[in-house]
């Protein structure tokens, strides 16, 4: 009897994750779930679903083992780029896709990330940017980075950023591949209450930028300011995203959740 009844146990949980793996695939399929978004983890669908520690892990290595999601370890399991043109999804007026930063953007979604480092120099004096209407200004000295952004070999993103180094005395020395805006919260513990951005088209000529372009080819321009409280501007961007390997999304109306992690070190 009591074999019996462990076996209709395995059966019970075999069911339930199948079940419950089956119906997060068909989130990701629908598009509920994005690429490089984050699968609820096993103390989440223990608490939501009132499963088992056993059911859980089984239905998180279910989704893996499929191919829809990669765990990574220490951070959680992620949704995998299985779009048939391998576009990058970015989020616009997120905070939480603004907080993961681009590098661990992309090693969410399964890709290969490298960084290119072409200029990094502090700026005596300031820098201004309009972005929809409003004059932000950053107060000298200020870090300058420009760097190009890789996936899987690929250029898709050439990005110049400028930080405060008075909000952010020696962030210069921290690696150039981490998120900047974990880097503000926990760091410098600053609390950003808004990011304004402006998303533009521009068309791109052949060998008259660091894309390698063959042919004329639509950029996405962003331009964007982080500002903390105090209206004090942390940061200013201006980047072009390759056109034909991206999609963007908005979010209107975000609730900012100020959650700050462990520093970040050189």
């Amino acid at each position: 009897m009591e074999k019996k009844g462990a076996t209709a146990q395995i059966a019970t949980n075999k069911a339930k994750f199948i079940a419950l793996s089956e119906s997060i695939i068909e989130k990701i399929r629908t598009g509920e779930l994005q690429p490089g978004d984050q699968i609820p983890s096993e103390n989440e669908l223990i608490k939501t679903f009132k499963i088992s520690n056993t059911t859980a892990r089984k239905t998180l290595l279910e989704i893996e083992s499929k191919g829809w999601a990669r765990r990574i370890k220490g951070k959680g399991t992620y949704v995998l780029n299985r779009t048939e043109d391998h576009h990058l999804l970015r989020t616009l007026g997120s905070i939480y896709a603004t907080r993961r930063g681009f590098h661990d953007s992309l090693i969410a979604e399964g890709f290969t990330p490298k960084n290119i480092v072409l200029e990094k120099t502090i700026l005596p004096d300031g820098i201004s940017s309009e972005i929809n209407g409003r004059h932000f200004i950053i107060d000298g000295p200020v870090l300058k980075l420009h760097q190009l952004r890789y996936a899987d070999e690929l250029l898709i993103k050439d990005e110049v950023k400028y930080i405060s180094l008075t909000l952010c005395p020696k962030i210069n020395k921290i690696p150039t591949e981490v998120s900047y805006f974990k880097v503000y919260e926990t760091n410098y513990h600053l609390k950003i209450y808004e990011v304004q951005q402006t998303l533009g088209v521009q068309i791109l000529q052949p060998n008259t930028t660091n894309f390698e372009l063959n042919k004329p080819t639509p950029v996405f321009v962003l331009d964007s300011a982080v500002i903390c409280t105090g209206d004090k501007v942390v940061e200013i961007e201006q980047s072009y995203y390759h056109g034909d390997k991206y999609k963007f999304a908005v979010i209107a109306n975000p609730e900012y959740d100020y959650r700050p992690a462990n520093p970040i070190t050189s």
